[in-house]
């Protein structure tokens, strides 16, 4: 399931992407897939092994297009271990709401991102997450969850101020708002509730089928009430 829109963040042979806060790596193996060569960066070094288990497993089943590479590197997004201008794409998904010092983040993001080059940032979209800390304490209270509800002009207005000129934006994940209310309403933890079993559910099968139907209605629904927002950046060069 990805958020960043590769339409909007071009990829592909020849390009050094960094994925930082990569998680479990989703958007590292499409980057991948499309040919780059892909650093996934992270501070959970356990997680890590899984993403490096999942590259392997990509290059022997032949997913891997000539040339491109992958790595793993563990870190701290406030100091990475890259010099200047490393990286001609950054992609930031789901970080920077974690991070209580966000603005130290972003200008290492702009430090290594080479002059001319693209980053994505994606975060939870102001509503759908007001409404999750409403519900519940638990949501937003857990050691290491989120810190923070964005606007879009503060996003957008601290991406600025590191010298970063931000582009176009769109939201994602129409579908996915309701479960989390859902489950912020009846205990983010109590994965056992009927309600909450049935939805989850339904967004497995949206995302292994794809149908049109649910996809028509994420296109409706996305505007409105899409659990992240995503924003493009270009560092002039």
């Amino acid at each position: 399931m990805l958020t960043v829109d590769f339409g909007r963040l071009p990829v592909g042979p020849g390009h050094r992407v960094l994925d930082l806060g990569c998680g479990g790596g989703r958007h590292a193996f499409e980057v991948l897939r499309r040919g780059a060569d892909v650093v996934a960066f992270d501070q959970d070094a356990a997680e890590l092994e899984g993403v490096a288990a999942m590259f392997t497993a990509m290059d022997k089943a032949g997913e891997v297009p000539d040339g491109a590479t992958s790595e793993v590197v563990t870190g701290d997004a406030l100091a990475m271990p890259f010099p200047d201008g490393s990286f001609d794409r950054v992609i930031a998904a789901e970080v920077l709401e974690h991070i209580p010092d966000d603005m130290a983040a972003m200008r290492e993001i702009h430090r290594v991102l080479k002059p001319g080059g693209l980053a994505a940032f994606t975060v939870p979209s102001f509503l759908p997450e007001r409404v999750c800390w409403a519900l519940s304490e638990d949501y937003h209270t857990t050691p290491g969850g989120h810190v923070r509800i964005y606007t879009l002009a503060e996003l957008s207005a601290k991406l600025k101020a590191t010298g970063l000129r931000v582009g176009p934006h769109h939201h994602a994940h129409g579908l996915h708002t309701p479960y989390w209310w859902i489950k912020c309403a009846v205990g983010v933890r109590n994965d056992d509730h009927p309600l909450a079993k049935a939805y989850h559910r339904l967004l497995v099968w949206d995302i292994m089928e794809r149908p049109a139907l649910t996809r028509a209605a994420e296109a409706v629904l996305n505007p409105l009430i899409g659990k992240s927002v995503v924003l493009y950046a270009r560092k002039p060069g």
